[in-house]
């Protein structure tokens, strides 16, 4: 059976992955995979959430990372190993290189989440924070490769990380044999390479449906020119997918096999990682939560049954407190409000009562009394409120209006 490019085909194939799988037997986890009433409703299809983020080291790295130093010749092993990464592929090096008995060196930038420098640490690695930016935490980790000999083990642009990865797809078809489409978050875009030649080889009547953070899509122009494309000064909260180049070798494959490459936005991404919170009871970073950010951005636009890969859960508290309150406000479970009222003893208490009366939450009060712009017998308050979702913004609204209030903003 024949998929792609000749150049695609030698770079890996379905044998890679099987011999993948093999290798990573009792080392990496094969991961639930759990079914989704909420999100099978809202798209009219069986929808089903590959749970990587429960993967040893909470992403699906380690099962690229563990095959591709499992590959090197003993002499370079003895020269041990060196990556620069964010957070993620740094602690699947780290575990890998642990189990193989391979020392590893992981550039990080300065900015990195202490959660994540602490973890790789944990797991082994000799860690090196350099930069602000992984531009510049790649550079030195390539610097280091040079001057010691260590091996640079790259995040998605290899062979052997990308039939790593492919591990996934192979589950996703144990699993759920019947899966009409599968959605993957993608930034360098190993994983969504490795899956694509996993399953397409078997069935390759499944739709592979790549998503990308709008800030950080170097995928469209890419495919659209021909060749990897740079996205300068990519943004996105999705720091998982935050790549502004794709790799060489993972842009074939997507290029020959990945049916389409869609995009979600950062309140997208918010509200799909709250939706996995609450209704799956899964932490999923940002990255991780694309592939609902998809589907919830198009709930007829899979053929199901549908798989979404959930590809990690390292999420830095500190972010996922930020994310949590965006993803909250763009389903409108938030109202700031501004009115006047009249500046007496017990105003502010009348309208707290009127709030709690309405069944709103209140989070933060500001009470200004001395302003040009009020009158004498004036006061302007300004409120946030926690709601229901937009019904009961509009409610609450309403409420204040039939109480007498002016609503200013």
């Amino acid at each position: 059976m024949s998929y792609g490019t000749a150049g695609s085909l030698r770079s890996v194939t379905l044998d890679d992955v099987r011999g993948a799988q093999k290798m990573l037997s009792g080392v990496a986890r094969v991961t639930a995979m759990e079914g989704s009433r909420h999100l099978s409703r809202q798209i009219g299809a069986p929808v089903h959430l590959k749970c990587e983020n429960l993967q040893r080291t909470g992403s699906f790295k380690l099962r690229g990372a563990y095959v591709r130093i499992a590959g090197l010749l003993p002499e370079e092993r003895a020269a041990g190993v060196v990556a620069a990464s964010a957070g993620n592929h740094a602690q699947g090096v780290a575990l890998a290189s642990s189990l193989l008995g391979v020392h590893s060196t992981v550039f990080m930038p300065k900015g990195a989440p202490l959660p994540k420098i602490s973890a790789t640490r944990e797991y082994g690695a000799e860690v090196r924070l350099h930069g602000q930016v992984v531009d510049e935490t790649l550079a030195a980790a390539q610097e280091y490769a040079a001057e010691t000999g260590a091996v640079f083990i790259h995040p998605f642009d290899h062979p052997d990380i990308i039939a790593g990865q492919g591990t996934v797809g192979l589950e996703i078809l144990e699993q759920c044999p019947e899966v009409g489409t599968i959605v993957v978050g993608m930034g360098g875009g190993g994983l969504a390479a490795g899956i694509a030649v996993a399953v397409k080889s078997v069935r390759p009547d499944v739709r592979i449906i790549g998503v990308q953070a709008e800030g950080a899509a170097a995928y469209p122009p890419s495919l659209t020119a021909g060749r990897p494309v740079t996205v300068p000064h990519p943004a996105t909260m999705a720091d998982g997918i935050k790549v502004g180049t794709p790799g060489e070798v993972p842009f074939e494959i997507v290029r020959d096999l990945v049916d389409e490459v869609r995009t979600v936005g950062e309140d997208q991404l918010s509200a799909a990682l709250l939706l996995c919170l609450e209704r799956a009871k899964l932490v999923v970073e940002p990255a991780g939560a694309s592939p609902v950010a998809a589907l919830l951005g198009d709930p007829g636009g899979f053929p199901g049954p549908v798989v979404a890969v959930l590809s990690g859960g390292n999420v830095d508290p500190v972010l996922l407190q930020r994310v949590l309150r965006h993803g909250m406000a763009a389903q409108g479970r938030y109202l700031a409000v501004r009115l006047r009222l009249t500046d007496r003893p017990g105003a502010l208490a009348t309208l707290l009562a009127v709030l709690s009366e309405a069944d709103a939450n209140v989070l933060d009060v500001s009470h200004i009394r001395t302003d040009p712009r009020l009158g004498l017998s004036e006061a302007e308050v300004e409120l946030h409120l926690e709601t229901k979702g937009p019904e009961h913004c509009a409610e609450v609204a309403h409420v204040l209006r039939e109480s007498g209030y002016v609503i200013l903003d």
